[in-house]
């Protein structure tokens, strides 16, 4: 009997270290657990750095598009974006009128530039939100007074730019809408048509400004698409080619720059 409280007492001892050795094990597994969730977080982390970091290299160059413009000596019509401006939009910004408001309409007026007349037609069954927005910018006298700061003088890209309110084609970053419109399948534009200038590779980076196409012109579609068309010159040719003979101050590229002689808006309207 005198051997039993010593059985007891290594039978509690070998109790106690296995419970040691247990907590041990549990102990570990939760560090081992822990350190695996910290490594995870830090891979996924390290992920998303690179992977923001390529899209933002990828963005930063041009597209395929544009590369072609280049290798042209061109860049596309294009309104510049502030540089306030982060981020591209994907809606209509606020107090953009309804389509529907000229939806199946035409609409024609007068654009004076440099005091010569240009009859223009603006088509609401092909482009009626673009109609919608220059029917609503000519009635409140938007362009009264506005610039038209670019001339583009290659053989293939033909275009007189205008709607800025200074001397380069930046535009407001709060006032951009879309959809496109009426784009050429074939990124051919006639000599007289009159299209939407938008800031490149967005659909709703449309905004106040416009240009008009004096000789047979083609543009590549970004990865947005191509642009607007929303209506063309009726009448008065020879007041945009006389600007285009005139030439240009060499910006961008020898064909693509300023208007030898400024170009202002003295108004435009629209019936």
């Amino acid at each position: 009997m005198a051997t039993r409280p010593r059985e007891n007492r290594e039978a509690k001892r070998r109790i106690k270290q296995m419970q040691a050795k247990r907590e041990l094990r549990q102990a570990q597994g939760k560090r081992r657990r822990r350190d695996n969730i910290i490594a995870i977080g830090a891979g996924a982390a390290a992920v998303i750095v690179a992977v923001v970091l390529q899209l933002t290299v990828f963005n930063s160059n041009p597209s395929e598009s544009d590369y072609a413009a280049a290798q042209a000596g061109l860049s596309s019509p294009s309104a510049s974006a502030s540089p306030s401006a982060t981020a591209a939009p994907s809606a209509n910004s606020a107090g953009i009128p309804n389509a529907n408001t000229a939806a199946g309409k035409t609409f024609t007026g007068a654009l004076s530039l440099n005091g010569g007349q240009v009859g223009v037609e603006i088509d609401g069954t092909t482009a009626p939100q673009a109609a919608a927005v220059f029917k609503s910018l000519t009635d409140a006298d938007y362009y009264k007074g506005l610039t038209c700061p670019r001339l583009t003088t290659a053989d293939n890209f033909s275009v007189l730019q205008c709607g800025a309110k200074g001397a380069d084609t930046t535009d407001d970053p709060n006032f951009h809408w879309g959809p496109l419109e009426n784009t050429p399948p074939d990124n051919k534009y006639p000599a007289g048509t009159i299209a939407v200038a938008r800031t490149s590779g967005n659909a709703y980076g449309n905004g106040h400004q416009f240009f008009i196409v004096y000789k047979d012109t083609v543009i590549p579609a970004d990865s947005a698409g191509g642009y607007t068309i929303v209506g063309k010159v009726t009448s008065g040719m020879d007041v945009i080619n006389k600007i285009a003979q005139a030439g240009n101050n060499p910006g961008s590229s020898a064909t693509d720059g300023s208007p030898v002689a400024p170009v202002t808006i003295d108004s435009f309207s629209l019936k």
